[in-house]
Protein backbone atom coordinates (compact mmCIF):
# COMPACT_ATOMS: atom_id res chain seq x y z
CA UNK A 1 0.00 0.00 0.00
CA UNK A 2 2.82 2.33 1.05
CA UNK A 3 4.59 1.57 -2.29
CA UNK A 4 1.63 2.57 -4.15
CA UNK A 5 0.84 5.50 -3.04
CA UNK A 6 5.05 6.60 -3.89
CA UNK A 7 4.77 8.54 -7.32
CA UNK A 8 7.53 7.80 -9.69
CA UNK A 9 10.11 10.41 -10.24
CA UNK A 10 9.73 12.50 -13.77
CA UNK A 11 12.40 10.99 -16.14
CA UNK A 12 13.21 13.65 -18.77
CA UNK A 13 13.24 12.30 -21.86
CA UNK A 14 14.90 14.31 -25.05
CA UNK A 15 12.75 12.78 -27.38
CA UNK A 16 9.81 14.36 -26.44
CA UNK A 17 11.11 17.76 -26.37
CA UNK A 18 9.34 20.60 -28.48
CA UNK A 19 11.18 22.41 -31.30
CA UNK A 20 14.24 24.03 -29.95
CA UNK A 21 13.87 26.88 -31.33
CA UNK A 22 10.31 27.72 -29.66
CA UNK A 23 11.27 26.40 -26.39
CA UNK A 24 14.10 28.76 -26.33
CA UNK A 25 11.65 30.93 -26.34
CA UNK A 26 9.44 30.10 -23.96
CA UNK A 27 12.13 29.81 -21.52
CA UNK A 28 13.35 33.09 -22.00
CA UNK A 29 9.82 34.39 -20.85
CA UNK A 30 9.73 32.26 -17.63
CA UNK A 31 13.06 32.77 -16.55
CA UNK A 32 12.41 36.87 -17.50
CA UNK A 33 13.33 38.00 -14.12
CA UNK A 34 16.79 35.90 -14.45
CA UNK A 35 17.63 37.79 -17.26
CA UNK A 36 16.57 40.97 -15.64
CA UNK A 37 18.77 40.27 -12.75
CA UNK A 38 21.66 39.62 -15.03
CA UNK A 39 21.44 43.20 -16.54
CA UNK A 40 20.92 44.84 -12.85
CA UNK A 41 24.20 42.39 -12.05
CA UNK A 42 26.11 43.92 -14.67
CA UNK A 43 25.32 47.57 -14.59
CA UNK A 44 25.86 47.69 -10.55
CA UNK A 45 29.24 45.56 -10.94
CA UNK A 46 30.31 48.32 -14.12
CA UNK A 47 29.49 51.55 -11.80
CA UNK A 48 30.60 49.79 -8.20
CA UNK A 49 34.04 50.58 -8.18
CA UNK A 50 33.93 53.23 -10.64
CA UNK A 51 34.48 57.00 -8.98
CA UNK A 52 32.64 58.50 -11.71
CA UNK A 53 29.79 56.10 -11.49
CA UNK A 54 27.03 56.32 -14.35
CA UNK A 55 28.39 59.46 -15.20
CA UNK A 56 31.24 58.04 -16.97
CA UNK A 57 28.45 56.15 -19.37
CA UNK A 58 27.95 60.18 -20.44
CA UNK A 59 31.57 61.16 -20.47
CA UNK A 60 33.30 58.35 -22.35
CA UNK A 61 31.19 59.31 -25.64
CA UNK A 62 31.91 63.05 -24.78
CA UNK A 63 35.12 62.43 -24.50
CA UNK A 64 35.47 60.71 -27.84
CA UNK A 65 33.48 63.22 -29.47
CA UNK A 66 35.59 66.16 -28.22
CA UNK A 67 38.93 64.13 -29.76
CA UNK A 68 37.54 63.55 -32.62
CA UNK A 69 36.49 66.85 -33.52
CA UNK A 70 39.01 68.90 -32.91
CA UNK A 71 40.70 65.74 -35.54
CA UNK A 72 37.71 66.35 -38.51
CA UNK A 73 36.18 69.12 -37.49
CA UNK A 74 37.98 71.26 -40.35
CA UNK A 75 38.36 68.32 -42.70
CA UNK A 76 34.25 67.93 -42.86
CA UNK A 77 33.39 71.62 -41.37
CA UNK A 78 30.81 71.35 -44.06
CA UNK A 79 28.77 69.18 -41.68
CA UNK A 80 26.33 71.86 -39.69
CA UNK A 81 26.75 70.44 -36.31
CA UNK A 82 29.05 68.34 -36.80
CA UNK A 83 30.01 67.75 -32.92
CA UNK A 84 26.44 66.81 -32.87
CA UNK A 85 26.32 64.63 -35.80
CA UNK A 86 29.16 63.00 -34.70
CA UNK A 87 28.53 61.99 -31.41
CA UNK A 88 25.24 60.71 -32.68
CA UNK A 89 27.00 58.11 -35.10
CA UNK A 90 29.90 57.18 -31.92
CA UNK A 91 26.47 56.63 -29.34
CA UNK A 92 25.05 54.30 -32.06
CA UNK A 93 28.03 52.34 -32.68
CA UNK A 94 29.15 52.04 -29.13
CA UNK A 95 26.19 50.45 -28.17
CA UNK A 96 26.04 48.21 -31.36
CA UNK A 97 29.82 47.69 -30.10
CA UNK A 98 29.74 47.14 -26.94
CA UNK A 99 26.66 44.78 -26.63
CA UNK A 100 27.59 42.35 -29.15
CA UNK A 101 31.26 42.46 -27.40
CA UNK A 102 29.76 41.44 -24.24
CA UNK A 103 27.17 39.22 -25.68
CA UNK A 104 30.11 37.24 -27.44
CA UNK A 105 32.02 37.17 -23.64
CA UNK A 106 29.36 36.51 -21.46
CA UNK A 107 28.38 33.42 -23.92
CA UNK A 108 31.85 31.93 -23.49
CA UNK A 109 31.96 32.63 -19.58
CA UNK A 110 28.24 31.33 -19.28
CA UNK A 111 28.72 28.39 -21.15
CA UNK A 112 30.42 26.56 -17.88
CA UNK A 113 27.08 27.05 -15.99
CA UNK A 114 25.51 25.25 -17.93
CA UNK A 115 26.11 21.62 -17.05
CA UNK A 116 25.28 22.37 -14.09
CA UNK A 117 22.02 24.41 -13.72
CA UNK A 118 18.96 25.12 -16.67
CA UNK A 119 18.80 28.48 -18.17
CA UNK A 120 17.88 29.61 -21.55
CA UNK A 121 20.98 29.47 -23.24
CA UNK A 122 20.21 32.72 -24.80
CA UNK A 123 20.15 34.76 -21.11
CA UNK A 124 23.61 36.03 -21.48
CA UNK A 125 23.31 37.81 -24.81
CA UNK A 126 19.62 38.94 -24.01
CA UNK A 127 21.02 40.33 -20.84
CA UNK A 128 24.27 41.79 -22.75
CA UNK A 129 21.81 43.78 -24.92
CA UNK A 130 19.82 44.89 -21.89
CA UNK A 131 22.70 46.10 -20.42
CA UNK A 132 23.54 48.21 -23.19
CA UNK A 133 20.10 49.72 -24.04
CA UNK A 134 20.76 51.07 -19.83
CA UNK A 135 23.61 53.10 -21.13
CA UNK A 136 22.01 54.12 -24.53
CA UNK A 137 19.16 55.76 -22.50
CA UNK A 138 21.69 57.37 -19.84
CA UNK A 139 24.04 58.03 -23.24
CA UNK A 140 21.07 60.44 -24.95
CA UNK A 141 21.71 63.29 -21.92
CA UNK A 142 24.96 64.25 -22.96
CA UNK A 143 23.57 63.92 -26.84
CA UNK A 144 20.69 66.15 -26.21
CA UNK A 145 22.77 68.91 -24.87
CA UNK A 146 24.88 68.71 -28.27
CA UNK A 147 22.40 69.48 -30.12
CA UNK A 148 20.68 72.24 -28.30
CA UNK A 149 24.35 73.61 -27.85
CA UNK A 150 24.53 73.45 -31.85
CA UNK A 151 21.17 75.25 -32.10
CA UNK A 152 19.69 72.14 -33.50
CA UNK A 153 15.92 72.33 -32.82
CA UNK A 154 14.02 68.51 -31.01
CA UNK A 155 11.12 68.20 -32.70
CA UNK A 156 8.45 65.77 -31.93
CA UNK A 157 9.80 63.36 -34.75
CA UNK A 158 12.37 62.34 -31.71
CA UNK A 159 9.57 60.13 -30.39
CA UNK A 160 10.39 57.85 -33.10
CA UNK A 161 14.06 57.43 -31.42
CA UNK A 162 12.66 53.96 -29.25
CA UNK A 163 11.93 52.65 -32.99
CA UNK A 164 15.95 53.27 -34.16
CA UNK A 165 16.94 51.67 -30.75
CA UNK A 166 14.65 48.43 -31.36
CA UNK A 167 15.50 47.63 -34.49
CA UNK A 168 19.30 48.18 -33.99
CA UNK A 169 19.21 45.98 -30.28
CA UNK A 170 17.48 43.36 -32.50
CA UNK A 171 20.44 43.40 -35.28
CA UNK A 172 22.71 43.51 -32.21
CA UNK A 173 21.22 40.45 -30.59
CA UNK A 174 21.32 38.65 -33.81
CA UNK A 175 25.19 39.35 -34.47
CA UNK A 176 25.95 38.65 -31.05
CA UNK A 177 23.93 35.43 -30.96
CA UNK A 178 25.81 34.21 -34.08
CA UNK A 179 29.61 35.51 -32.95
CA UNK A 180 28.48 33.93 -29.56
CA UNK A 181 27.56 30.52 -30.94
CA UNK A 182 31.29 30.04 -33.00
CA UNK A 183 32.88 31.77 -30.03
CA UNK A 184 32.31 28.97 -27.76
CA UNK A 185 33.59 25.99 -30.30
CA UNK A 186 36.49 28.34 -31.20
CA UNK A 187 37.42 31.19 -28.62
CA UNK A 188 39.81 33.22 -31.14
CA UNK A 189 36.37 34.50 -32.76
CA UNK A 190 36.24 37.17 -30.09
CA UNK A 191 39.52 38.17 -30.33
CA UNK A 192 39.17 38.60 -34.55
CA UNK A 193 35.89 40.25 -33.93
CA UNK A 194 37.37 43.29 -32.55
CA UNK A 195 39.37 43.63 -35.89
CA UNK A 196 36.03 42.93 -37.52
CA UNK A 197 34.68 45.73 -35.32
CA UNK A 198 37.50 48.38 -36.49
CA UNK A 199 37.09 47.84 -39.95
CA UNK A 200 33.09 47.93 -40.14
CA UNK A 201 33.48 51.29 -37.90
CA UNK A 202 35.83 52.86 -40.86
CA UNK A 203 33.68 51.45 -43.57
CA UNK A 204 30.33 53.12 -41.41
CA UNK A 205 30.12 57.15 -42.04
CA UNK A 206 29.81 57.82 -38.41
CA UNK A 207 32.81 60.49 -38.11
CA UNK A 208 32.38 61.04 -42.00
CA UNK A 209 29.89 62.32 -43.99
CA UNK A 210 27.96 60.10 -46.66
CA UNK A 211 28.81 62.59 -49.28
CA UNK A 212 32.77 61.92 -48.93
CA UNK A 213 32.24 59.40 -51.63
CA UNK A 214 31.27 62.07 -54.95
CA UNK A 215 29.87 59.11 -57.11
CA UNK A 216 26.27 57.95 -56.12
CA UNK A 217 26.44 54.80 -57.95
CA UNK A 218 29.92 54.33 -55.63
CA UNK A 219 27.79 55.64 -52.53
CA UNK A 220 25.50 53.39 -52.71
CA UNK A 221 27.55 50.63 -53.34
CA UNK A 222 29.89 51.29 -50.92
CA UNK A 223 27.11 52.25 -47.82
CA UNK A 224 24.42 49.79 -49.47
CA UNK A 225 25.83 46.69 -48.51
CA UNK A 226 27.02 47.85 -44.94
CA UNK A 227 23.78 46.99 -42.20
CA UNK A 228 25.28 49.67 -39.96
CA UNK A 229 24.93 52.21 -42.56
CA UNK A 230 20.78 52.22 -42.38
CA UNK A 231 20.53 51.54 -38.48
CA UNK A 232 22.67 54.55 -37.53
CA UNK A 233 20.74 56.61 -40.33
CA UNK A 234 17.85 55.43 -38.90
CA UNK A 235 19.08 56.42 -34.93
CA UNK A 236 20.54 59.89 -36.31
CA UNK A 237 17.26 61.49 -38.57
CA UNK A 238 15.07 61.88 -35.41
CA UNK A 239 17.50 63.30 -33.03
CA UNK A 240 20.05 64.89 -35.06
CA UNK A 241 18.18 65.47 -38.55
CA UNK A 242 14.48 66.33 -36.83
CA UNK A 243 12.85 64.47 -38.94
CA UNK A 244 11.31 60.84 -39.44
CA UNK A 245 13.47 58.71 -41.46
CA UNK A 246 12.44 57.84 -45.46
CA UNK A 247 10.46 54.59 -45.78
CA UNK A 248 13.12 53.49 -47.90
CA UNK A 249 15.83 53.66 -45.13
CA UNK A 250 13.24 52.40 -42.37
CA UNK A 251 12.01 49.34 -44.45
CA UNK A 252 15.72 48.04 -45.48
CA UNK A 253 16.43 48.46 -41.52
CA UNK A 254 13.73 46.97 -40.40
CA UNK A 255 14.09 43.92 -42.81
CA UNK A 256 18.20 43.80 -41.99
CA UNK A 257 17.18 43.58 -38.04
CA UNK A 258 14.51 41.00 -38.56
CA UNK A 259 16.39 38.92 -40.57
CA UNK A 260 19.52 38.80 -38.52
CA UNK A 261 17.91 38.05 -35.77
CA UNK A 262 15.70 35.49 -37.14
CA UNK A 263 19.07 33.80 -38.65
CA UNK A 264 21.05 34.57 -35.55
CA UNK A 265 18.17 33.28 -33.03
CA UNK A 266 17.79 29.88 -35.10
CA UNK A 267 21.50 29.26 -35.75
CA UNK A 268 22.29 30.01 -32.02
CA UNK A 269 19.03 27.32 -30.64
CA UNK A 270 20.86 24.60 -33.15
CA UNK A 271 23.82 24.43 -31.39
CA UNK A 272 23.40 25.49 -28.29
CA UNK A 273 22.61 21.77 -26.46
CA UNK A 274 26.40 21.80 -28.02
CA UNK A 275 27.62 24.09 -25.70
CA UNK A 276 27.62 22.33 -22.16
CA UNK A 277 30.17 20.01 -23.65
CA UNK A 278 32.60 22.56 -25.10
CA UNK A 279 32.66 23.82 -21.71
Amino acid sequence: MTNSLISAPDIYDSSRRGNAIIEELRGVYQYRDLILQLVRRDIVARYKRSALGVAWTMLQPLGMMIIMTLVFSNLFHRVEGYSAYLLSGLISWTFFSQATTAAIHQMVWGAALMNRIYMPRTSFSISAIGTGLVNLLISLVPLVVVILMNHIPLTWNVLFLPVSMLLLAAFSLGIGLIFSTMAVSFPDVSEMYQIILTAWMYFTPIFYPEDIISDATMRAWVFGLNPMYYLVKLFRAPIYEGKLPDAHTLLIAAAISLVTLTVGWVFFCSRADRFAYKA
